[in-house]
């Protein structure tokens, strides 16, 4: 009795169109989790997908399906993982996929290898032309779940490419165009959101992912514009004199902090997202740019050459209370975990070149993640668990991906130069 109680199946209804299906809703279902031996993770078996013997044609589908689920759980390293046939595990899965028409059905089933006990069990159904939409969802559910970790599978990664190739400048000489680009966390779908055939650079996320702030060069000087994923509109967000650059989206969505030389020296301003309510935060004689803001939008870190070398300082939103977060040969782009832990990660300079690192705020302690070739420009993923950043360790800057301690590497992009990763929240 209590194993036909133990978990009633849902079926999760999963929409054609939107990139960020809303949350499904759940019938009741008891609480189980897969439970890991003495000082180890949960381990899990994934066997092969199974497909009704009437359509063998499904099993290419079926077979991204699982690879893709797999993948999106490897990704948090939250499991370990068995062979699919033989070796311990604590849950196995079991996988099967269906279609009727053009709709696909994935059931997934997980049970507990102590209990025999259903851990997990959902179905879920989708377009067929979107198999990773379907996995996607049911890994999400599954790390939320058996984890309590907030899945990354819908998330997406806006990042500078020079994979058009060159424009000849009215002086003649030849210049790469680079535009920004969005894809999926793992580098997958990944599409061209600005047209602009010029210098566009530095992405920034708004709070409900549905526009990007970008810096431009399109009208001959650095401006930053406004670019609408829905219907690719672009619009000036600044309208304002000077340079304008490196926006930065409070985490409520409702303003812009950016860098500008309006008065004559590069400074720290804020305002409201359609360029009106203009507000400058810092006054130094000093450089200030890049600015990040904190998780509750009280705090903004900034890039500061004020004590002679680039260092990454904090102050209140208000411009007020600033002080020095580091004291290194060179510090720059700072990039405030949205997470549970407190952490900002940016650029130093190392003996071995430029890496990563990350400084808790409060405490001042801080760690490197990455060791030699150039790493830079750091994003926290919307979990605060990894950071995307560009490295040229695999010869040519690339935007690759690791965990919040620097494991987990992953190169996200192949094609052309990719830089100034930003990780939609």
């Amino acid at each position: 009795m209590l194993f036909a109680l133990a978990l009633l199946i849902s079926l999760v209804l999963i929409p054609s169109s939107p990139r960020r299906p809303p949350l499904p809703r759940r019938e009741r279902e008891a609480r189980i989790r897969i439970a890991p031996r003495a000082g180890r993770l949960p381990t899990l078996a994934m066997p092969p997908v199974t497909v009704p013997p009437g359509d063998p044609a499904l099993a290419p589908i079926a077979s991204e399906v699982g690879a893709v689920l797999r993948a999106d759980l490897e990704f948090e390293e939250v499991f370990e993982w068995s062979p699919a046939a033989g070796g311990p595990a604590d849950g196995t899965f079991a996988l099967s996929v269906s279609r009727e028409g053009a709709t696909l059905r994935l059931e997934v089933r997980l049970t507990d290898a102590g209990t025999g006990q259903l851990a997990f069990a959902r179905a879920y159904t989708g377009p067929e032309a979107q198999p990773r939409l379907v996995a996607h969802v049911a890994a999400n559910e599954i790390l939320r779940d058996q984890a309590g970790v907030q899945g990354l599978a819908h998330s997406r990664l806006a990042f500078v490419s020079d994979r058009l190739g060159s424009f000849r400048e009215p002086t003649g000489s030849m210049r790469r165009i680079k535009e920004i680009f969005v894809a999926d966390y793992d580098g997958a779908n990944d599409q061209r959101v600005t047209f602009d055939g010029d210098l566009d650079m530095t992405p920034a996320w708004s709070a409900d992912g549905r526009t990007l702030a970008y810096t431009s060069l399109r009208r001959g000087f650095q401006d930053i514009f406004l670019s609408s994923l829905a219907d690719r509109r672009a619009g000036g967000a600044s309208g304002m004199r000077g340079q304008n650059r490196l926006p930065a989206w409070s985490p409520d969505g409702t303003r812009l902090a950016f860098s500008s030389n309006r008065d004559g020296n590069e400074e720290i301003y804020v305002a409201a997202a359609d360029g009106s309510d203009v507000r400058r935060l810092t006054r130094h004689g000093a450089i200030d740019t890049a600015p990040s803001w904190s998780p509750d939008g009280r705090q903004v870190a900034f890039t500061s050459d004020r004590t002679g070398r680039p260092q990454i300082w904090l102050m209140d939103a208000e411009g007020g209370t600033v002080r020095q977060l580091t004291d290194e040969k060179y510090c720059d782009r700072p990039s405030w975990s949205p997470g549970a832990a407190s952490e900002i990660a940016y650029v130093s300079r190392t003996t071995t070149g430029y890496d990563i690192k990350v400084i808790d705020p409060a405490a001042g302690s801080s760690r490197q993640l990455t060791f030699g070739s150039q790493n830079e420009s750091p994003s926290f993923s919307p979990n605060g668990r990894h950071i995307a950043f560009t490295s040229t360790r695999s010869g040519s800057p690339q935007i690759w991906t690791m965990t919040r301690t620097g494991s987990g590497l992953r190169q996200v992009t192949r094609l052309g130069n990719n830089s100034m990763a930003a990780w939609s929240r």
